[in-house]
């Protein structure tokens, strides 16, 4: 049984940084796309962030490219999620999620996601 644990949020101040964490057992870590998606109260949920296997390819949503860095850790089946000058808008629920297809190709939709983690509160004040 595939099993994902995320850890790593709070409460930040605007301009504030972060860095989310995901660990994932019982599966082939290193054959997943890993992303991190996101959903705030009365919200979709949102894709945040993705990584290919091998960390080659990278996709964000706009609103959080400069300002977030997804990276990986295949001996430790670990993804990360640095997130820098957090806004307001960034407040939500954070999920880490697993695509267990081997490919290159990494897919802002969380219907190609396979397994999901339980979420972690991320809180950023004005």
């Amino acid at each position: 049984q595939v099993q994902l644990v995320e850890s790593g949020g709070g409460l930040v101040q605007a301009g504030g940084s972060l860095r989310l964490s995901c660990t994932v057992s019982g599966g082939t870590f290193g054959n997943y796309v890993m992303g991190w998606f996101r959903q705030a109260p009365g919200k979709e949920r949102e894709f945040v962030a993705g990584m290919n296997w091998n960390g080659r390819n990278t996709y964000y949503v706009n609103s959080v490219k400069g300002r977030f860095t997804i990276s990986r850790d295949n001996a430790k089946s670990t993804v990360y999620l640095q997130m820098n000058k957090l806004e307001p808008e960034d407040t939500a629920v954070y999920y880490c999620a697993a695509d267990r297809r081997y490919t290159e190709r990494v897919v802002p939709d969380a219907s190609e996601y396979d397994y999901w983690g339980q979420g972690t509160q991320v809180t950023v004040s004005s």
